[in-house]
């Protein structure tokens, strides 16, 4: 190999998983629907109830989004009246790992100012 010849290409940031990082946390209520469904709570109007300040429409856009990005799976039950509950992919749990990571860091930020 020459001198002058490159090792390296340049590395760029990965563009969907930042995105989505962003949209996550740019939703204000993504992260309590997370804790919801830890918690077991996981129908729509159940989850409308437990938190002050949250609306039905609100909250619809938030699972819409995060069923999109593939974080959670909603599954509709054939039944009247109809009942849907949400729950947490396979793709979702390691996301959300991702999510504590961040969380740490944060934590660790605020220790070392």
């Amino acid at each position: 190999m020459k001198d002058n010849e490159k090792k390296y290409l340049r590395k760029t940031a990965p563009n969907e998983s930042a995105t989505m990082v962003e949209t996550i946390y740019g939703c204000k209520w993504s992260l309590t629907v997370y804790q919801l469904l830890a918690d077991g709570i996981n129908r729509p109007g159940e989850m409308v109830r437990s938190v002050d300040g949250l609306t039905t429409k609100v909250l619809n856009q938030c699972l819409r989004k995060n069923t999109q990005f593939g974080i959670l799976d909603k599954i509709s039950y054939n039944e009247i009246p109809p009942r849907v509950e949400y729950q947490v992919t396979d793709f979702g749990e390691k996301f959300l790992k991702v999510l504590d990571e961040i969380d740490k860091l944060q934590v660790e930020i605020e220790k070392n100012p």
